[in-house]
């Protein structure tokens, strides 16, 4: 799973909340530093007239990276997560000044009393009982407050952030009144209950004559560019894009030559030998090994390399290699072999130390241990006092596999885990405290290795990235407009790509990886221009722009498959409809047309899905038209497949619940207030507002 989507299933809400923080970091820092004057020329962006400075919008990102980075110790954040936090951090700004109106509009305010009594004992704000909750009990502690508000008066720093704390309180609080105020305007009438209850309620069997759209040949029929331009004209908001560019490109890919492949097995043949005759192969390979590897015990069924069969039979001390695993040559040595199970399962009890109060943590922890080793319930003492957040849950448990990546500190809880017997207590010392742990269940006990990779990659030498670079150059300096590029291509069998949809602030182009040069030159070129050679990670990139799109409704050219289809549609419906003429009965539509009469029965006008006619809810809706009932013959109906002749031959009672209004209006008016905090601000708010993005201005690239 990509970073990325680590951070939006994993992290969303704390997303929010960093933003809020952000959000008022700014505003605290201009209380205590003031603003700096900045010039028209540093303003990245507006919103309603409120500016934003490149130097507010990199603090903006450097705050929401720094706080990511809390969340998710040890990751390494690449060019797509950057691109990610800026985005956020441009969002922020957006939601901040877009919001404030609206409070200002509404007479919103959040007052001193309301943030006295947020910190009330009896009924803290949830902000405030997450922040300040004993580690211990999990509840709400005032004297940490007392504690941390005491210290403030000493440090400048602390006092900022508790002022910073207070505003994300209000602004908490600020949003809960708004949305409050939405969702008293939501009603889910009786009437409207009732009505839909008396559709639900109510089947009609009919008979139907369609005439497919297939019946006709597309290549009958040939849309004029004026006909297609009034589609677009008609229906806009189909087609509203934002701004965009479309390059294609050419790309010479530095890769290892034979001499470059010859040299990397020279080197990692010099490098097996030293291994062969190094005491300690584990640290020789941690050293000079370019392979990422775990340095543990890993079952074998767990294992997968390439030559895994040759690999897993070695015998301890035994080589195989070198072989080939994507761009690396490996050997591969069997260090030790033993029999462990491939799945363990523990139960766990945290005891946090206290600063100065470690022997207070190891007697409550050997006090755990006595009384799980007497048989108590780990589950159940995890339950109710560890200080593992996910406890309280789970008990405890925890799974473990040999190759289970774990920090540091809990390896010797690993440790104990695998080599301990079921049942077995241990109390093992952490550099917070103390883990109280039980191993409940151990799986699959059998073979596991520990196996050494050293590995060297197959990189491409400075004299073949010099090639590919004089390669590049020739091909631009020989193809300076885009009629000269195609033709070369066409003729050199060269493989042309594409990228599209180009937004202003993009930095990673798919199949390109970091790009921001290239998405800068597409902003800055003409159409038709050929690019110069844009120097990437492993390639040589030249690039001809082929569409300039600008914001507001897409032109033909970017969206005339969709529009052909369309429109060909509208024009087979009206030649099916002309050759329908007026019916009088569903005999004279088959007999017209030459299609059968076929029936469809239980169609339900609560739906717009029935299973005889797939989704075609004009269709449905025509079989409830009062004005045609059971004896007329319904006009010509353009439906989503073909063109549609329906008869009602009855109408049926459905079974159906009996009105419950609270409970339907209870999922009514909940469904309407989820889909307003969904996307109220994303498709009314900032849609509404004015807003003028120059980030790009200020990211042109090297």
């Amino acid at each position: 799973m990509s970073v990325i989507q680590k951070i939006r299933d994993k992290y969303a809400v704390w997303i929010i909340v960093l933003i809020c923080l952000a959000i008022v970091s700014f505003l605290l820092q201009d209380v205590f530093f003031g603003r700096s004057g900045m010039s028209q020329s540093n303003v990245v962006g507006k919103v309603n007239g409120e500016e934003l400075t490149i130097a507010d919008y990199q603090r903006r990102i450097e705050f929401t990276t720094d706080q990511m980075r809390q969340r998710m110790p040890g990751q390494t954040f690449d060019e797509e997560a950057q691109q990610y936090f800026r985005e956020e951090a441009w969002n922020g700004f957006l939601r901040e000044n877009i919001m404030a109106k609206q409070y200002e509009a509404l007479g919103i305010v959040v007052t001193d009393a309301e943030l006295v009594d947020a910190y009330s004992v009896n009924n803290p704000h949830p902000m405030v009982r997450q922040q300040f909750s004993n580690r211990e009990t999990g509840a709400y502690d005032p004297s940490l407050l007392q504690q941390f508000n005491q210290a403030a008066r000493q440090d400048p720093n602390m006092k900022a952030q508790i002022l910073a704390f207070e505003q994300s309180i209000v602004e908490y609080q600020q949003n809960l009144k708004y949305y409050s105020l939405i969702n008293k305007g939501i009603y889910y009438p009786k009437w409207l209950a009732k009505q839909q209850q008396e559709d639900a309620a109510k089947n009609a069997n009919i008979g139907y004559v369609q005439v497919p759209y297939a019946t006709i040949a597309d290549s009958t029929i040939k849309p004029t560019d004026s006909e297609l331009n009034k589609f677009i004209a008609d229906n806009k908001a189909m087609f509203e894009v934002p701004e965009g560019r479309k390059i294609e490109y050419v790309s010479f890919d530095v890769i290892p030559t034979a001499a470059d492949s010859a040299a990397a097995f020279a080197e990692i043949q010099k490098l097996k030998a030293e291994m062969d005759t190094t005491p300690d192969v584990t640290q020789f390979v941690k050293l000079n090994s370019e392979y990422n590897q775990y340095d543990g015990y890993v079952s074998r069924s767990a294992i997968q390399v390439p030559n895994k069969d040759s690999i897993i039979d070695l015998p301890k001390g035994a080589s195989f290699g070198p072989y080939i695993d994507g761009n690396m040559l490996v050997y591969a040595k069997m260090l030790d072999r033993k029999n462990m199970a491939d799945t363990v399962k523990i139960r766990q009890v945290l005891i946090f130390a206290q600063q100065g109060s470690d022997s207070i943590a190891k007697r409550q922890a050997d006090s755990v241990e006595a009384v799980v080793r007497g048989g108590g319930d780990i589950a159940a003492i995890a339950s109710a006092i560890s200080q593992d957040p996910a406890a309280k849950e789970n008990g405890g448990e925890v799974t473990l596999a040999p190759h289970t990546d774990v920090p540091a500190e809990l390896a010797e809880v690993k440790t104990f885990a695998f080599e301990g017997a079921t049942g077995a207590v241990k109390t093992v010392k952490l550099p917070i405290g103390y883990a109280v742990v039980k191993i409940t269940e151990q799986k699959n006990i059998g073979p596991a290795l520990k196996i050494a990779y050293l590995g060297k990659r197959v990189d491409a030498s400075s004299a073949s990235s010099n090639d590919m670079l004089t390669a590049a150059n020739e091909f631009a300096a020989a193809n300076t407009n885009r009629t000269a590029f195609d033709k070369t291509v066409q003729e050199k069998g060269l493989n042309k790509r594409i990228a599209e949809n180009i937004q202003p602030m993009d930095f990673v182009l798919p199949g390109l990886g970091s790009s921001r040069e290239i998405v800068s030159w597409a902003y800055s070129a003409g159409k038709n221009e050929v690019s110069r050679v844009f120097s990437l990670e492993d390639r040589f990139v030249i690039a001809v722009l082929t569409s300039i799109r600008e914001k507001g409704t897409a032109p033909l050219d970017e969206v005339r498959p969709t529009v052909e289809a369309e429109v060909r549609k509208l024009k087979k419906a009206e030649q099916i409809i002309a050759k329908l003429g007026t019916p009088a009965n569903l005999d004279a539509a088959a007999k017209a047309t030459n299609q059968p009469v076929l029936t469809a029965e239980g169609v339900n006008f609560s739906s717009s899905y029935a299973p005889a006619l797939n989704f075609e809810p004009r269709v449905i809706g025509a079989a409830f038209n009062k004005a045609w009932g059971t004896n007329k013959v319904s006009a010509p109906i353009q439906g989503q497949a073909g063109v549609f002749v329906i008869q009602v031959n009855n109408y049926t009672t459905a079974d159906v619940p009996a009105l419950d209004y609270a409970q339907q209006s209870q999922a009514f008016e909940g469904g309407i207030q989820q889909l307003i905090q969904q996307q109220l601000f994303q498709s009314v708010l900032k849609k509404n507002s004015s807003v003028k993005d120059n980030r790009a201005e200020f990211y042109r690239g090297n």
